[in-house]
């Protein structure tokens, strides 16, 4: 956790609203960090349902094969329940082997012994260092104390707790009817590196009070990911740890049971969950590693959705195209490059490129109207869109990146010691 924000962070934390069935606490367990929270507990109501996507490293973390176990289908070994969330920053318990295995459980047991639950309903994540064991018996009464005094308005407290060399707690939420009544649903998340599209990206948790079912969740869910967290990408590394949970108490009033995704009155429903997501994913962008740029990157024209999120996953990973923005250099002949290596249908003679709206580059060569000085004034601007039209076809998509600078590699070269 960095004690210098990033310059692309929102201008304040929102303040979220109690959400009925959910209360949250944190602690300093000392797992890593000294001086700060690294433990969350959030406790839910009975008959809380959960859903979730994970990484698709073929390296996960413990707490990804433990919550993984308990969502077959989108549904929890107890019927898709939840009763508690652990998560602890500085220790993402992945390649730790039989230890690793052994510290989900004896956290899931503490848990679940503070709360006077089944084990099979406590969910877990884990963020920060990479195959150092996880002392789970750091819990042994602190989860004790949490679950004694968790209370339901810690939510800026609970975002700061997972927070690793993130800058600023990340948090959104959006208030939406559902049939006749006003549902509730608050996101936080944590991400700044090691971040790219893998079905989660990151660690993020996001509640509501809305009668849903797990299976309906689950869809909602992995529907949702597609646009938000899996469209960013900071250095093109994905984690061990991905994890998105997503809850659902039940406990508005008046709210009609959902068991379908397809069911009419979820639509606004879905929208706003998918708004929760969104804002997150750009929270963790503009919180990249060293970042001082935001950068959403466009492809239009493309022969499907799916060759223009290959083309535009290429420009905003290149290296060569972020070190460009972090310079303020319109270097347009990188994003040229960008489209080209990306292995998708495109043809030089009938792309064109665009720097904030200006069109630079156009049939093969530069633009004719191309004016160094308007440019170069553009890049100056803390967000860059980069616009790449293929003229090959119908194909859309958008994704969201950031520069790269010298403070990243600091970053990352100090993080373990």
């Amino acid at each position: 956790m960095s004690t210098t924000v990033s310059p692309l962070a929102p201008a304040s934390v929102p303040t979220l609203p109690v959400i009925a069935g959910v209360r949250l606490a944190t602690a300093a367990a000392g797992i890593r960090y000294k001086g700060r929270t690294d433990v969350l507990l959030a406790l839910f109501d009975e008959g809380t349902t959960v859903a979730g996507v994970f990484t698709k490293s073929k390296c996960p973390s413990a707490a990804v094969d433990w919550c993984r176990e308990r969502l077959a289908g989108g549904k929890s070994s107890k019927g898709g329940i939840a009763r508690a969330l652990v998560v602890n920053s500085g220790n993402a318990n992945a390649f730790t082997g039989k230890t690793g295995k052994a510290a989900t459980k004896l956290t899931a047991d503490i848990a679940a012994r503070a709360i006077k639950a089944n084990a099979g309903q406590i969910f877990l994540a884990s963020t920060g260092v990479i195959g150092e064991p996880l002392d789970a018996t750091k819990f042994n009464g602190v989860l004790d104390d949490l679950a004694s005094r968790a209370a339901p308005e810690s939510w800026e407290e609970a975002a700061r707790a997972i927070m690793t060399t993130d800058t600023f707690p990340k948090l959104a939420t959006k208030t939406v009817k559902l049939g006749k009544a006003r549902v509730t649903i608050n996101g936080i998340a944590k991400g700044a590196g090691m971040i790219a599209p893998d079905m989660a990206t990151m660690l993020s948790f996001v509640f509501t009070d809305a009668p849903i079912a797990a299976p309906a969740l689950q869809a909602l869910l992995k529907s949702g990911v597609e646009d938000t967290f899996n469209a960013v990408t900071i250095d093109g590394d994905t984690s061990t740890s991905d994890t998105l949970l997503a809850f659902a108490t039940g406990a508005a009033k008046n709210a009609p049971r959902i068991s379908r995704a397809s069911d009419p009155r979820l639509k606004a429903f879905a929208k706003a969950f998918r708004g929760v997501l969104a804002d997150l994913a750009e929270q963790v962008a503009r919180d990249g590693e060293g970042a001082r740029k935001l950068v959403e990157v466009l492809v239009e024209g493309a022969v499907s959705k799916a060759s223009a999120r290959k083309v535009a996953m290429s420009i905003a990973n290149s290296p060569l195209v972020k070190t460009a923005i972090a310079g303020e250099d319109a270097n347009w002949g990188r994003v040229v490059m960008a489209v080209g290596k990306a292995g998708e249908p495109a043809d030089r003679d009938k792309l064109a490129i665009f720097f904030n709206g200006v069109r630079v580059a156009y049939k093969g060569m530069r633009d004719p109207s191309y004016d160094e000085a308007e440019v170069s004034a553009l890049m100056k601007q803390p967000k860059i869109t980069i616009k790449a039209a293929l003229g090959l076809g119908k194909g859309r998509d958008r994704v969201l990146t950031c520069d790269l600078t010298k403070e990243y590699v600091a970053i990352n070269g100090d993080y373990r010691s």
